[in-house]
Parts: structure tokens; sequence; C-alpha cells
């Protein structure tokens, strides 16, 4: 029996919507045949297939051509990648608990994706009469932090251990490895690093007046800890051991810095300055060009002025490689107080060239080793 042309129709039209089975059932319909699930007598004689026309039979069986098929063929969407979680900067209020004294500090950390790099980490020491707060205001340090991605940590000085809010530095209990106020800042900051995700290679110290005496004394005990070392306004390590030899270096500046070892140092100081004498600054620098000699580094001198509402002459001693050991500001007319500081913080001086632009600059430029502990 042949197909007529309709049911072939029909069988063709039925293949190219997918609905196979339905097409099987109308094209065996055509020919006689029955599905055996259907509750209908056999035809007990064979059907005669001699007369079915196989091309067509087998055209309606074929797959549908390619251009028969979807014009576009819609996948299931991925979902987007996820990103990176990104950390608000912060300026927060903490305590920290050391030799059974609880020293309050403040932290900055800039805005940063997580998962970065560890990041530098700056120590920044106020001076008398100053507190954290109002020397992260006067130094501007946090606007800087933000920008070139560094972590701030600001130490303030118990009350009940100078009623002025001096650090010690002149003590001998302050002047030695493993006690007083400089072993409580390079614990602070070693553990500010490894909780925050900072880099403890990357680790530096600055401070104002008392504070810059201090950053002095830390980089001559912990060089293993501080990769540079900021002073502004202040004194040699070891350049006093009592309040009354204290008074007598701020006031005539001391004749010589005791021997130190060999670290980065940058050194800001004014010419006018009445509270600590200028001289010690270049006590400073001495001391610092006499130990990088004597572990063989020869370093090279050149001098450049820095104009501005203030000049200042800056003196830079660099290795071979051009690298900077070794920076003197003298700051013409500068007072006692931060050069380029915000008038919004105590003891500033607006006028005057960046002390906080210069030493970040200078600290980024160095990279310790690693401590592998404090003791």
């Amino acid at each position: 029996m042949a197909i007529s042309t309709d049911e072939l129709a029909k069988a063709t039209t039925l293949t190219r919507a997918g609905r196979l089975m339905e097409a099987t059932r109308s094209i065996l319909a055509a020919l006689g045949a029955r599905p055996a699930a259907m509750d209908v007598k056999r035809d007990p004689q064979p059907h005669d297939w001699r007369d079915v026309d196989e091309a067509p039979v087998a055209a309606a069986f074929e797959e549908p051509s390619v251009r028969d098929a979807p014009a576009e063929v819609q996948l299931p969407l991925l979902p987007a990648p996820a990103k990176a979680r990104t950390l608000d900067s912060s300026f927060t209020l903490s305590n920290f608990r050391f030799d059974n004294n609880t020293y309050r500090y403040r932290l900055f950390l800039p805005a940063r994706a997580e998962g970065e790099p560890p990041l530098p980490v700056i120590v920044m020491l106020h001076g008398c009469k100053q507190n954290s707060e109002d020397f992260a205001l006067g130094t501007s340090m946090n606007a800087l932090a933000e920008r070139d991605q560094v972590i701030v940590v600001y130490p303030e000085q118990l009350r009940k251990a100078n009623s002025m809010g001096c650090w010690n530095w002149f003590e001998p209990g302050h002047q030695q490895r493993g006690a007083g106020e400089a072993a409580m800042i390079a614990a602070l900051v070693s553990d500010v690093a490894k909780r925050h995700g900072g880099d403890p290679s990357r680790i530096y110290v600055a401070g104002l007046s008392a504070g810059g005496a201090m950053a002095a004394n830390l980089g001559s005990l912990y060089p293993d800890v501080f990769a540079a070392v900021g002073i502004h306004s202040g004194l040699p390590a070891g350049a006093a051991d009592s309040v009354t030899s204290a008074f007598g270096a701020m006031r005539r500046g001391v004749g010589h810095e005791r021997p130190q070892g060999a670290v980065p140092t940058i050194v800001f100081h004014g010419s006018n300055d009445k509270t600590v004498a200028a001289r010690n600054g270049d006590v400073i620098a001495s001391g610092q060009l006499a130990a990088w000699s004597a572990s063989g580094i020869a370093l090279v001198a050149s001098e450049q002025s820095i104009d501005g509402a203030r000049t200042a002459t800056r003196t830079t001693w660099a290795d071979a490689q051009g690298s900077p050991k070794l920076e003197l500001w003298r700051v013409d007319g500068g007072p006692h107080a931060w050069s380029g500081g915000d008038s919004t913080g105590s003891f500033t001086d607006p006028q005057g060239p960046s002390a906080s632009e210069a030493m970040l600059k200078f600290f980024l430029q160095h990279r310790g080793a690693a401590p592998s502990g404090l003791q």
C-alpha cells in the first residue's frame, strides 16, 4: 500500500517538529499497521511491504537538515566570577597589653581588596603634650598612607608614665632591647603587622621631639624590626641618661652620638628650634655616616635647595647603586614643629616642606629582613 501525499506531508511536519513518535504512528497507520499497545485484533495476514514507496518513508525518518535547526541555541547562563571583597579604610582606637600596662594606640588601615600582598607599616610617635589623634591630624600621614597603601600605627604614651605625655627616651630602662617603652613599641607594631596584613620586612618608625628621640632608640635597638627611621626635631640615641642630662642635650645639643649600627635614616630639623638644638640633627647624621663607613659601605653626598615658604637644604648620602641611606633636611627658620604639617594639629609648621611626604618616600625605598622574633 502506498502512502498518500497528504499522509506523507503530515508525517514530515511531525518529524520536523520533533514529534517522532507521532510521525511513526502516522506512517504505520497509513500503512495499515496497528501499534502493539492498541487493544485490537492483529491482522493475521502480514502486510505486503513491496507496495511501499521506500524513498518517501526513509525521508520521513531523516534527521532535520541544518537549515531547519533553530537560528540560535540558548545556553544556560554561567554565574559571573566572584569579585574580591573590598575593605574600607578605617581609623580606630585600640588597646595593647604589655608588661602589665595597657597602652592606647590608633590604627589607620587603607582601603584595599582582600588577598592583596602585605602592606608597609609606619609607626608614628607623638611628642610631649600630644596624643595619637593630635599627631595623626598634624602630620596628615593618613591621607598619604591611603594614597600609597600603607598601614600607620600611632602608639600613645601613658600619662602615669610621664605627666607631659613624653616618651621616656632618656631613661636607661627604655634604652635597652627587650625592656621598657622601646620593647612595647616594637612588640606592638609586630603584632599589628601580623594581624592586619603588614609586611614584616617593610616596617618603619618616625617621631617628633621626644618621639623622634625614641625613634632613634628604636632604630638602634631593633634594626631587625625597623627597615628605616625618621627623626624630626629629635636627639641621637643615648643622648641622655637622666632628666637633667636630657634638658642639657636638648638645649645645647650633644657633642657626639654613641656608636650605632647603620640603619637608613632621614632627619628633619628647623634652624629656629628653641626646644631641641638643631645641632642634634647634625650629630645624628654624622653618627650614621660613621656607622655606614664602619660597615664598609661608602656613601656619596649630594645637596639640593628646596624652595617654598620656607627654604630648606636637603643633603642626601647614597651608596654606589644610588640608594639613599641618609637624608638630612635643614629647614631655614623652622620652629620646633612638624614641617609641612596641618594646623589642625599641635606643633606643626604648615610653611615648611612636607616632612610626611619626604619620610614616606624615603621609607618605601628600603626593605629589611623580616625579624625571626623579638627578645
